[in-house]
């Protein structure tokens, strides 16, 4: 028994890694099905391609979906960093999108980083009942952060997006962002309710409850995130657009995760500050990926700086 959770965090591992390589495949493969749509003159509904992004995104969030109740939310979410340099590596093929000298350089950051949050990340969970979970919903700390989250979505959704959403990438980022703090913790709290909801335990009406309202907070979420992903590929790269949703996306979860789940209680310093320094070294590499992608640097440019040097 005493290695059930190690088991446990190995399966969310394989299929959180799974799904991250197929998430950095969708947003391509909907990019392209769009500009595709817009040369010709038609939806993007019509494009093959997109569809094969949207059912490869659908299957991604499956994979989430389980990876999420079979591990901690702070050891599946830093994993979504290996899709950004996978997808920029297809954009750079199916969408001719720049990947210079720099950009392969952020992949092998951003990979590395992903490797050293791996070895830190808290693999054990602290709730185990929809009792618990109902506790934790309850607490006056997690209701403020999620109306604080509610409020923002307000404001970006039905004020800012409609002006600067096509302007701006990081309008339609932090709408996905900030619904990525409901997404994360329903899907755990789901697998934690439906233990008890289908279940002859007295209080199994109480579990179906609250596994209805986290079902459909979930359902509202993705469709509301895929919306906004939609409507941000058409404006912006895939790959930009999935660097910095990985950056923002992550701090969001883990704090949401953090307030309601409490996995970081018996994380010691030494392992916070591998985090730490993890999550350092994945948005360097993303920000090496994105921001200096427009700059023409290869190989050749170093070997001419160092041979007249000498």
């Amino acid at each position: 028994m005493e290695r059930e959770p190690e088991q446990s965090a190995s399966l969310g591992l394989s299929l959180a890694l799974l799904s991250s390589l197929v998430n950095g495949c969708t947003f391509v493969l909907q990019r392209k099905g769009i500009l595709r749509a817009e040369s010709r003159g038609a939806s993007y509904l019509t494009e093959l391609s997109w569809w094969s992004g949207t059912v490869g995104m659908g299957l991604a969030q499956i994979g989430n979906f389980l990876a999420y109740n079979t591990a901690p939310a702070a050891l599946v979410t830093p994993l979504g960093a290996l899709g950004v340099p996978f997808g920029s590596l297809l954009a750079s093929y199916m969408l001719q999108e720049k990947l210079n000298l720099l950009g392969k350089l952020g992949c092998l950051l951003s990979c590395a980083g992903s490797i050293v949050l791996l070895i830190h990340a808290p693999k054990t969970e602290n709730i185990t009942s929809s009792v618990q979970l109902e506790e934790k919903l309850a607490n006056p700390v997690f209701l403020g952060y999620t109306c604080i989250i509610l409020a923002l979505l307000i404001v970006l959704i039905f004020w800012i997006a409609p002006s600067h959403g096509s302007t701006n990438v990081l309008v339609y980022i932090g709408i996905c962002s900030l619904l990525g703090s409901f997404t994360v913790p329903s899907s755990k709290g789901i697998g934690l309710a439906a233990q008890d909801a289908f279940s002859d335990d007295p209080s199994s009406q109480r579990a179906l409850f609250l596994f209805v309202i986290l079902l459909v907070t979930l359902i509202c979420s993705i469709l509301i995130q895929f919306m906004y992903i939609n409507k941000a590929l058409q404006y912006f790269d895939s790959s930009i657009f999935s660097a910095i949703y990985y950056v923002v996306f992550t701090v969001l979860v883990i704090l949401a995760s953090a307030i309601l789940f409490r996995e970081w209680n018996d994380v010691g310093f030494v392992d916070f500050l591998g985090m730490l320094c993890g999550f350092i070294t994945v948005s360097v590499g993303i920000t090496l990926l994105q921001v200096f992608k427009d700059f023409n640097i290869s190989a050749s440019d170093f070997k001419k700086i160092t041979s007249k040097k000498h």
